[in-house]
């Protein structure tokens, strides 16, 4: 026997599911709109606050430190340091420059006390990766450099990331305690930050300084234009379903 009334429940129940359904998902997609909202202003903050620091008078490496101890952020913060490279313990981190393929060149920097510190003073070709090949480059002496303080990193940052290659001294991420372990330094008398150089031209114009580049991506707001967006589109067609019923 055929029931008359079922498509009638058919579509009531329909309806009903979609009145339960629209709500909920009206209310997740305004939340994730607020969320991002809440992150650009976080992001906002983060990036004020790097330009800041960036823009400030160089600090010396015991300021540096005390900010570490206290939990103060350090990330892009001016510093500098005086003390003799130690050349032969270069360590050679894969990076691309002004489109050019090479390495930026880590280079322990022995200071005052017998503690160490290391430097990234720049980028080389791919062809001149060797110290050899850039004599010119390994500057003598004691040298004062200033540049920007990065933070030391905990973990590799994302699984896509390569390992790093130990034996060819080739570096895919700046893992600080094998660098540090690889180019012969004591790990007790090693410093917990790095150093990138500025811009200041050294002999033979080898490694080129200045090469960090502070870009932290934005999107925030075309985020959360997209999902309120998406909110104001599903109340519209809710609203069209609703009236279009009650005619």
């Amino acid at each position: 026997m055929i029931d008359a009334h079922a498509p009638a429940r058919s579509l009531r129940l329909r309806f009903w599911a979609l009145a339960i359904l629209f709500p909920s998902a009206f209310a997740v997609l305004i939340a994730l709109g607020t969320w991002q909202v809440q992150r650009l202003a976080w992001k906002l903050d983060l990036l004020a606050s790097i330009e800041q620091r960036s823009r400030m008078e160089p600090a010396g490496i015991m300021a540096i430190e005390q900010a570490l101890e206290e939990g103060v952020p350090v990330e892009y913060r001016t510093a500098t340091v005086t003390g003799e490279y130690i050349h032969g313990g270069e360590q050679h981190f894969f990076a691309t420059f002004n489109g050019q393929t090479g390495y930026y060149v880590y280079t322990p920097l022995e200071l005052a006390g017998g503690r160490y510190l290391l430097v990234n003073r720049g980028f080389v070709p791919y062809d001149l990766k060797e110290a050899s090949t850039r004599p010119g480059s390994l500057t003598p002496g004691i040298q004062t450099v200033t540049g920007l303080v990065r933070e030391k990193l905990s973990e590799k940052p994302s699984f896509i990331v390569p390992d790093n290659d130990e034996a060819e001294n080739i570096y895919y991420w700046k893992d600080l305690d094998r660098m540090a372990a690889n180019a012969g330094l004591p790990a007790d008398e090693v410093l917990q930050f790095f150093l990138d150089a500025d811009a200041t031209p050294v002999p033979g114009g080898l490694p080129r300084g200045g090469v960090t580049v502070i870009d932290l991506p934005n999107n925030h707001l075309q985020y959360a234009i997209t999902w309120y967006g998406l909110a104001a589109a599903l109340a519209g067609v809710g609203l069209f379903a609703w009236f279009r019923r009650k005619s």
